[in-house]
């Protein structure tokens, strides 16, 4: 059974984009390192050359799993006006040291959280879901214990 990757429409295009240039641009590069490498000192016994196979083995496995995302994705219909934390919200909380946060809530194969976007799988993202505006919410994180209060969902 494939594994279903929840995605925003921006996800989606995103990692299209991602595919499309490690695809037409990486790849290529990667194949010119390695021509290079070989031309220079062989195959034997060359570092130049072990470090662009490494390279171009990473890029290989990243656009398969691109393609394996992409082709099992299904794109998140977030409601504009939904009075509850959905997939696709965003969400602004203030913590408790009076830290006003925002997070969308988008799948795990798009979340970032450096950017604001956290996965509905993970502790903060699942005690946020279905709750709304003036709530309080309880989250048992790795780094510790939090206490959220939702101010806004849109």
């Amino acid at each position: 059974m494939q594994k279903q990757y929840d995605l925003t429409q921006e996800g989606l295009s995103k990692l299209e984009a991602e595919l499309h240039q490690l695809q037409t641009v990486r790849r290529a590069e990667v194949a010119e390192k390695i021509k290079r490498a070989k031309e220079t000192g062989g195959t034997d016994h060359n570092a130049d050359y072990e470090e662009a196979k490494n390279e171009q083995a990473f890029v290989e496995g990243h656009i398969l799993e691109l393609e394996d995302i992409l082709k099992n994705a299904v794109v998140i219909s977030h409601r504009e006006k939904a009075s509850r934390v959905e997939m696709g919200s965003t969400v602004s909380v203030i913590d408790q040291d009076d830290k006003t946060l925002e997070f969308t809530i988008v799948g795990s194969a798009e979340a970032n959280p450096l950017e604001g976007t956290i996965s509905n799988q993970s502790p903060v993202g699942q005690a946020l879901l279905g709750k709304k505006a003036g709530d309080k919410v309880g989250v048992k994180a790795p780094g510790g214990n939090l206490h959220l209060r939702i101010t806004k969902v849109r």
